[in-house]
């Protein structure tokens, strides 16, 4: 059974959807812990209360970012970590992940890339006014959403949609198609 590490800076509804995709055995691989980058994010919370443990880290704490995320790197090997999944983590990945999880970290992004990338895409749709958006699940690279696309669904924003309307049903797709992802990529 393939491992992964799930990364996330906020409330980890995406968290959520993934953890409850592995207890019923829709996914099939272990959480082996959750990275979070904010000490009082709601994802901790919900990964302690499924016993899942959580390493906080502040980039801050460290002299750089290289050596930030040597410690992060040095959890993900001392846990045998086979994926990275990026849910909500609000920081790109730098040279020292990418190079030791090529092709193996994945991030969901709200919006059909490359439009609306980088924050607030939900946001920047509705002040666009387009009629479709949707979800993103691709590989990370060392840009900001610019990494290989895996899978995209699209969301239809109706007449009279508001901004958090707009959310909900990105989120909705979201909880469905990035566990049904993840269970391809630990398959293979």
């Amino acid at each position: 059974m393939k491992k992964i590490a799930v990364f996330a800076s906020g409330n980890g509804s995406n968290f959520q959807a993934i953890l409850d995709q592995v207890k019923l055995g829709a996914v099939d691989a272990e959480i082996g812990f959750v990275i979070c980058d904010k000490l009082k994010a709601g994802v901790i919370e919900r990964a302690k209360s499924a016993n899942i443990p959580v390493f906080s880290f502040v980039q801050k704490d460290f002299e750089n970012k290289a050596q930030f995320e040597e410690e992060i790197l040095t959890h993900l090997r001392d846990h045998q970590i086979d994926f990275v999944i990026l849910a909500g983590y609000m920081r790109l990945i730098g040279d020292t992940l990418l190079q030791a999880y090529e092709n193996k970290i994945v991030n969901i992004h709200p919006s059909l890339l490359p439009a609306f990338p980088g924050k607030d895409a939900i946001g920047q749709a509705y002040r666009a006014g387009v009629k479709v958006t949707g979800v993103t699940v691709h590989y990370v690279d060392a840009g900001m959403d610019t990494g290989p696309i895996i899978a995209q669904q699209a969301v239809e924003v109706a007449y009279g949609d508001t901004e958090d309307m707009i959310a909900e049903k990105i989120h909705k797709v979201e909880h469905v198609l990035y566990p049904k992802v993840i269970q391809e990529l630990v398959s293979k």
